[in-house]
């Protein structure tokens, strides 16, 4: 579904990222994982047109996107959830989610979708009516995801969801991750929490200083010994 093939990226006089090579196959979730400034999200930020890339391509099902621009690429099926929730703090959840749903016109399956995104988020829905920012980190993290959701995603691009939440609610949101890829949504998720990551990949990346140095399935880098050691604390 996804093909990345020797990506470069530069900021100013850095090279970030180095003939990076990544495939996606439809149904999967694919992770990347590695230490802050890796560059796991100057990866998803290439894949939706955010960066300039020096070199190398990215194709969605088997088309070029790496020249396409960043507002045409939700039309495809794909959606982003960036680092930081990126929320509209000062709107409603509901206005949220319509944002998320704003270049969709099949107004039936819109209203299904809203409370296809409250059944998998309760949470939500009780806070209709409130301004995003009011929202716990955990709920703007769910905001950001309902409002991916919207888009009808074919992949989601999800970086770092459990960035400063609580144990209790990291699992919670890796629980619906799963949820949403046996849906049918394929899922390309980058995380600091190895551990969590590779529990619910299928297949892994593993990145150092804007390469990739190891990849494989999950299960094979969870009893990897540098693995362990260097991301899983063992």
């Amino acid at each position: 579904m996804l093909k990345i093939d020797g990506l470069n990226v530069n900021y100013g006089a850095i090279h970030a990222l180095h003939d990076i090579s990544i495939h996606v196959k439809k149904g999967e979730i694919v992770t990347l994982i590695g230490a802050n400034g890796a560059g796991k999200t100057s990866i998803l930020r290439a894949i939706s047109g955010l960066i300039p890339i020096k070199s190398g391509s990215v194709l969605f099902e088997g088309k070029p996107i790496h020249t396409t621009a960043a507002y045409k690429l939700s039309k495809l099926g794909i959606a982003h959830v960036p680092e930081g929730r990126r929320i509209f703090a000062n709107m409603s959840v509901m206005e949220n989610l319509e944002l998320g749903a704003y270049i969709r016109k099949d107004k039936r399956d819109i209203a299904k979708d809203y409370e296809m995104v409250f059944d998998k988020f309760p949470r939500l829905k009780e806070r209709i009516k409130q301004m995003a920012g009011t929202l716990s980190g955990g709920e703007q993290q769910m905001l950001a995801m309902g409002r991916a959701l919207m888009v009808r995603p074919r992949i989601l691009l999800l970086d770092e969801p459990s960035m400063g939440l609580a144990p209790l609610v990291v699992r919670n949101i890796f629980s619906i991750i799963e949820e949403i890829n046996k849906s049918g949504t394929t899922v390309l998720l980058v995380e600091q929490n190895a551990h969590m990551a590779l529990s619910i990949a299928h297949k892994a990346y593993v990145l150092e200083t804007g390469k990739i140095v190891l990849e494989g399935s999950a299960k094979e880098l969870l009893t990897n010994d540098s693995v362990r050691s260097a991301y899983l604390g063992e």
